[in-house]
């Protein structure tokens, strides 16, 4: 396919899966490899510029993304199965472009994603096969049944600054938690939740502190008093990296344009 040359730009979003285990994150960082500058760096060898993309939102270190999505604009009109292939052989094995999708020249990754989903896995036990992508518990019990009855107080509030890593630039700290569940089968224990924004740090401090639920150290009472406080000091240590993975960012239709 002959690319067509345009007067104006054309927006793109790219459906993007990740290890994050090898990378500083999702955010481009002067002095460490990240996810962002790896897909900068790919598309700039493709279209022979510049090229700089807007996530859906910012990972930590280490941590995973099933799908998130990120905007790039062009001037030109491209052949996007031949893009994505040539993208996937440049990216390493860490990194898959799982699609790209033509959308209104306004949609904007961030700003137009109306939910985001996470899951934090935990494996009992060690597993070899597990070590970069669960948080292996090992000699601890945990009260399942007690953890999702302050999971389910999570949906009864909406500021969760308690949770929120310090110092962050915001404007509000209230986010619409609409999921919050411990699912367990066999030696996996997963936590589900789903919300319109969240705050960094945000699902890993709710890890970390629902934990201390289950070891007894917290009561629920005491959940709903450390959410009410406001302050991260607090709630309970963060929950390793590792074991959270972005599997989800939702947005309305009609930012995709059907060809």
């Amino acid at each position: 396919m002959q690319t067509t040359k345009l007067a104006f730009q054309l927006r793109y979003f790219i459906e993007i899966a990740y290890k994050g285990t090898n990378y500083h994150g999702w955010q481009y960082q002067p002095n460490a490899v990240t996810i962002q500058e790896s897909i900068n760096k790919a598309l700039s060898l493709i279209f022979k510029r510049t090229i700089d993309v807007v996530g859906a939102g910012r990972t930590d270190a280490g941590v995973h993304a099933e799908q998130l999505y990120a905007h790039l604009d062009l001037e030109e009109d491209f052949d996007i199965d031949k893009t994505k292939y040539k993208l996937n052989s440049l990216l390493s094995k860490d990194i898959a472009i799982l699609n790209i999708f033509k959308v209104t020249n306004n949609a904007h990754a961030r700003f137009d994603a109306e939910s985001r989903s996470y899951q934090y896995r935990i494996y009992f036990g060690k597993n070899p096969f597990l070590m970069n992508t669960t948080w292996q518990i090992i000699n601890k019990k945990l009260n399942v049944d007690l953890m999702n009855e302050a999971a389910k107080i999570l949906l009864t509030y909406t500021d969760f600054q308690c949770f929120s890593r310090s110092n962050t630039d915001v404007r509000t700290y209230n986010c619409a938690v609409n999921k919050a569940i411990w699912v367990q089968k066999n030696k996996s224990l997963i936590f589900y939740i789903s919300a319109d924004r969240f705050l960094r740090n945000m699902v890993r401090a709710i890890v970390g502190t629902l934990i201390e639920v289950g070891t007894g150290k917290t009561t629920l009472e005491e959940f709903k008093k450390i959410i009410e406080s406001k302050d991260r000091r607090n709630a309970g240590p963060s929950a390793p990296a590792k074991g959270l993975f972005l599997t989800e960012v939702n947005y309305p239709k009609n930012v995709f344009i059907n060809e």
